[in-house]
């Protein structure tokens, strides 16, 4: 009787360390979590800490914004699995490796997407004295004078400088890049007439098209953006399927659990359909967007083998 009373003392034990553990893996997250990104400033930078914000009381738990410059997404891959260390990126994370000879990360083999946070749709926009109004007076003047209209970009395979070589490539134009150091250099040169265009986000350029220092003749969205209400997009002035927009996410190393990935989705989810967090986000020029892990890995996919087409056909190589 009592080596009986001794094995279901065992037993018990055993059932309830083994609850203890199903429990604390429910638990997460327990500590503070870091969500690595790149350099502080901007609106990229906007869009991690207002989610970091919501994230943390969703969790319970602070959410610190780590700024790591361009060294981000090598520091991320490193990390551990456990969900305690996150990635915030846009399209670098997957272009990159399409526009250089080597980098250290796959964006499948080290990464899994949990949600989209937000997209910057870019604008066609012009300096007021070019003789276009629209985007087929536009083209039609650039293929009237071959060479001459020069187009300001950031850093090379920058969102600026892809959809200004996906415009040249649909629409058939010669037009002549004029690269600078940040998208922010370009548009101050667009603003003074060194240059004749620029495909500058929608956040940046708005204020500029209601002053009047600026044409913006359409939105590089499928859609039109509510950011610049009334504005045609380029797909609807004749470039049919032209589509470019920075997104931007959150991920996690690979072979993080499948619990812990749910979780954050579905937190990161409810902080982006917030009332308040869509206000603070679209005042910054960027439109709130969630998705579930598949959605967001579907859309890198299909940005992909669509950028990575023209990067190929034009030989872009990035800075």
């Amino acid at each position: 009787m009592h080596r009986r009373r001794f094995d279901v003392r065992v037993i018990l034990a055993g059932m309830m360390l083994m609850g203890t553990g199903a429990v604390s893996g429910q638990n997460y997250p327990d500590k503070p979590i870091r969500l690595i990104t790149a350099p502080p400033g901007g609106p990229s930078d906007l869009v991690a800490r207002v989610v970091a914000h919501g994230l943390s009381l969703n969790l319970g738990q602070p959410v610190i914004v780590d700024n790591r410059g361009a060294v981000a997404i090598e520091i991320a891959a490193k990390t551990p699995p456990d969900g305690y260390s996150l990635l915030f990126i846009g399209s670098a994370l997957w272009l990159l490796p399409l526009m250089r000879d080597r980098v250290s990360w796959d964006p499948f083999r080290d990464f899994l997407p949990i949600s989209m946070t937000g997209r910057s749709p870019t604008v066609l926009a012009v300096y007021p004295a070019v003789p276009a109004n629209s985007v087929s007076e536009l083209i039609a003047y650039a293929k009237a004078n071959p060479g001459t209209l020069n187009y300001a970009t950031g850093a090379r395979g920058g969102a600026p400088h892809l959809a200004a070589e996906l415009f040249k490539a649909r629409a058939h134009v010669d037009i002549v890049q004029i690269p600078y150091k940040g998208t922010g250099p370009g548009l101050n040169a667009l603003l003074a007439g060194q240059v004749q265009l620029m495909f500058p986000s929608a956040g940046a350029a708005a204020p500029h098209m209601k002053s009047g220092r600026l044409k913006i003749l359409a939105v590089t969205t499928a859609q039109p953006s509510a950011l610049v209400p009334g504005l045609p997009t380029l797909a609807a002035s004749g470039l049919p399927g032209f589509e470019a927009a920075s997104i931007n996410g959150i991920f996690a190393p690979a072979h993080t659990r499948a619990m812990v990935i749910n979780r954050l989705n579905r937190e990161i989810t409810r902080v982006l359909e917030s009332a308040d967090v869509k206000e603070r986000l679209f005042n910054a020029g960027v439109e709130s967007i969630g998705s579930s892990p598949e959605q967001f890995a579907a859309t890198i996919k299909s940005e992909m083998a669509v950028w990575g087409k023209l990067i190929k056909d034009v030989g872009i190589r990035a800075d």
